[in-house]
């Protein structure tokens, strides 16, 4: 296993080092970021989402004590780590800065074998590849990609379900919704935004925003005709995505369904996308570790379009998938 840095220590950051510890997968070398890191320590250890992490944790200047593991840490507001001098193999860039390559390759030029984005480049040009795990992590090259970006969340919600229908009907074109929790993006209290519209207290309002998925999407899968947007609603985290297609085939609420039992049941998806057989909210889902969790008695026809919606914790099972992935580019 290579050495791991974790850079940017918010809510992935902090939820994927969660994820890689409990499940050993790796611990994290090395933690970046420009706040106090007793501070970062305390977020850590006490999580609004998801509790209280069952080990001792403290933090000073140098880094961070978790149960015994030592994790260096290096205040990166002047410059970036000197990750050669590191040895660090991997940077998981957490930051949501690096979607331009000059922000992924300035790991690069400071030493670091490989970066993995937690957030969609902004465009093919600006990375080596696009990876879902499930969808296809097997075209990795080691050689070859050297900035892996992961895409967002909904784009790993979305592109389970793209997959089975794609895979097994064919998909004419779509539109899809995502009814997402609120980010750090938005204020909690209004205010003038750079987006208008997240100007307004998100804890208060149902705000809609634009959604990179589909661009993301069409960087996997060439020619697909799916577009959609966000509407960010007073939740921590918890949301659900509505995918409406034509489909190449006919299909009927029955054999879609089924479609998505036996997808989740059997490699790639399976432990990626799950199904819901009962009816459930989003508390549901709080914490769960699928990508993408499909309601299967919201599913519904009319004529020939088809509605398919699909749960997904928007920072846990993003978080795990990045775990997951890290530890395998480390290899």
């Amino acid at each position: 296993m290579g050495t791991i840095a974790i850079h940017g220590f918010g809510r992935i950051g902090r939820s994927l080092a969660r994820i890689a510890l409990k499940q050993g997968l790796f611990t994290p070398a090395v933690v970046s970021d420009i706040k106090d890191p007793r501070t970062l320590a305390a977020l850590f250890e006490v999580d609004t989402n998801y509790g209280r992490w069952h080990e001792p944790v403290s933090g000073d200047e140098s880094g961070f004590t978790i149960g015994g593991r030592q994790v260096r840490y290096f205040n990166a507001k002047a410059e970036l780590p000197d990750w050669g001098a590191l040895g660090v193999d991997l940077v998981i860039d957490c930051t949501g800065r690096a979607t331009r390559r000059p922000g992924a390759q300035a790991h690069l030029d400071r030493g670091a074998r490989r970066v993995l984005v937690s957030a969609p480049s902004k465009s093919r040009e600006d990375c080596d590849i696009f990876l879902l795990p499930g969808i296809n992590l097997e075209q990795f090259d080691p050689d070859q990609h050297k900035i892996v970006s992961m895409a967002s969340c909904t784009t790993n919600a979305l592109a389970p379900v793209v997959k089975v229908l794609l895979d097994q009907f064919g998909i004419r074109y779509g539109l899809f919704s995502t009814v997402h929790a609120y980010t750090n993006t938005q204020s909690l209290t209004d205010q003038p935004m750079d987006d208008r519209r997240d100007s307004w207290a998100a804890a208060e309002n149902v705000i809609p925003s634009s959604s990179g998925a589909a661009k993301a999407l069409s960087f996997i899968w060439p020619g697909l005709k799916i577009t959609g947007k966000a509407y960010r609603v007073p939740v921590r985290t918890g949301s659900i995505v509505e995918l409406n297609v034509l489909t190449e085939q006919p299909v009927t609420v029955e054999s879609v369904n089924a479609a998505f039992r036996a997808a989740a049941s059997e490699a790639p998806l399976k432990g990626i996308m799950g199904v819901l057989e009962e009816e459930w909210a989003s508390s549901r889902i709080i914490g769960d570790s699928h990508s993408s969790i499909v309601d299967l008695p919201l599913t519904q026809m009319q004529g020939e379009l088809l509605s398919v919606a699909a749960w997904y914790d928007n920072e846990w099972g993003y978080a795990t998938r990045l775990a997951e992935t890290a530890a395998r580019l480390a290899e």
